[in-house]
């Protein structure tokens, strides 16, 4: 292991440790911003934050079954993102958002990676954000299953951007693998987000493709939009 490699990985740990106490604290700001939203604004009710707290649990335990887990941060894990994804299209982008930030953070708390702060903005904070573009699908056309194929897509378009974004800042530092063919770190980045980025939205689609096809989908919509009515 190269001196410039040992040397990332010091950074690497030294900046986790510092970001694992933001994490944390970021945990409590989100649950009394939405609080605030609760009692204030009246924008989340009991409901909505009930099913927030399913869907983001059911994603988080989903995170743990890992199909492929890559080496140096990433994963492609078992349909992960679809409980929450149906959240953000159920209830829109807001609360979309918000959980995909309470999502993320859990997702650093689980298996914290990075090399610089600016790096768990990027992999941790905005690319989970993306989960709130999904509150966005249910108004792109009649077809619930051109919504749903479009909104995943958009989402893991975004969420990879942020992610690629973080591994150039990443390879930059010269924390490589040995005998990678060209020293470009925009190909590194681009090359390592495409070969986990990419099948976990093949297994998303996947599942929402039969959700919809067997018409689940519509089920657990019409429970939420019940229930939140009630």
């Amino acid at each position: 292991m190269s001196s410039l490699f040992l040397a990332a990985e010091i950074v690497s740990e030294d900046t986790t440790n510092l970001v694992q106490l933001i994490s944390v604290s970021a945990i409590a700001l989100l649950l009394i911003a939405l609080y605030l939203l609760c009692v204030i604004k009246k924008e989340f009710d009991t409901k909505s934050v009930v099913h927030a707290a399913i869907c983001i649990a059911t994603s988080f335990a989903l995170s743990f079954i890992k199909v492929t887990p890559v080496v140096y941060g990433g994963s492609i894990t078992l349909a992960s993102f679809v409980p929450i994804l149906i959240y953000a299209y159920a209830y829109g982008f807001k609360k979309g958002l918000l959980a995909g930030l309470i999502f993320g953070i859990l997702q650093f708390i689980q298996s914290p990676y990075i090399l610089v702060p600016i790096t768990f903005v990027l992999d941790y904070l905005l690319a989970f954000a993306s989960i709130g573009l999904m509150g966005f699908a249910s108004k792109f056309s009649k077809s619930t299953m051109k919504n749903v194929i479009l909104g995943v897509l958009l989402v893991y378009f975004v969420r990879f951007i942020m992610h690629f974004v973080s591994g150039v800042v990443y390879f930059n530092y010269d924390a490589v693998w040995a005998n990678l063919p060209t020293p470009n770190s925009i190909v590194y980045s681009l090359l390592y987000q495409t070969v986990y980025v990419i099948p976990d939205m093949i297994i998303t689609l996947v599942a929402f493709i039969l959700l919809v096809n067997t018409k689940n989908f519509n089920m657990i919509l019409k429970m939420l939009s019940k229930q939140k009515n009630a």
